[in-house]
């Protein structure tokens, strides 16, 4: 009686497109994240009024304490004629959908705080997920801003959920993370993040992990148009968020 050969189980894996989709995988883009210029156009000396007052409004990060990603390059732009200033924060890489051929390797953030006649703050305001989120901050003091675990959409500290963006509240989000497992498993094997976000919604919104940024500012520039800046210390690719919250 003549044996069957034993179905080849792994011969699915030899098809050509699924060679081509592991190869993809593996050639996910990487962050080239440049070396610090020497100059950067527009830049503010040390002790110039306006890059005294960048340092002074720069706000206090919370972070999610188990935060995976670095921060790793600021830029604090003086507007040159309306009273904000923005901090470009360049985070290594945001958790989702990083193994995709085609997206961009880091996360670029924006925070923009508005100031008085005496150089107090007024107003903050954040990026998130494609809005804007906007507080008064008249008489609290230092500016403080809450970051979202692996995303790090910002948001003017103690932000109520209901006061989010309806389809863009944590809730949502917290959801994703767990939905997007095997997008986060891809990701690890482009570069080290995450597999998971293994705790609790509750822990998922606690933001108790400080980073003052203002001993952290790689520059500060005085422009309305920093585009030159930022491709300079974040690299020739990022994520282009506005550079204005109007």
């Amino acid at each position: 009686m003549k044996r069957r050969s034993a179905p080849n189980r792994t011969g699915k894996w030899r098809h050509p497109y699924y060679l081509l989709f592991f190869v993809a995988i593996a050639c996910g883009p990487r962050a080239r994240i440049p070396t610090l210029p020497a100059v950067l156009p527009e830049a503010l000396t040390a002790e110039h009024p306006g890059a005294v007052l960048a340092r002074q409004l720069a706000p206090l990060l919370y972070l999610q304490r188990d935060e995976w990603f670095p921060l790793v390059r600021i830029l604090a732009v003086v507007h040159p004629s309306r009273p904000v200033i923005a901090y470009h924060l360049l985070w290594r890489d945001d958790a989702h959908a990083a193994w995709l051929p085609f997206t961009i390797p880091t996360d670029q953030e924006v925070v923009w705080v508005g100031y008085d006649s005496t150089g107090a703050p007024s107003d903050l305001w954040t990026y998130w997920h494609g809005s804007i989120l906007h507080a008064n901050w008249r008489g609290k003091g230092q500016v403080i801003v809450d970051v979202q675990w692996g995303k790090h959409g910002s948001m003017p500290s103690r932000t109520r959920e209901r006061d989010l963006p309806l389809f863009k509240r944590l809730g949502d989000f917290y959801a994703i993370a767990w939905l997007g497992l095997p997008d986060l498993a891809l990701g690890r094997l482009t570069r080290a993040g995450p597999l998971c976000f293994c705790h609790g919604y509750d822990r998922y919104r606690e933001f108790n992990r400080p980073l003052l940024i203002a001993p952290l500012l790689d520059a500060i520039v005085r422009t309305e148009s920093p585009n030159q800046s930022l491709r300079l210390l974040f690299g020739k690719t990022y994520s282009e968020k506005p550079n204005w919250p109007w």
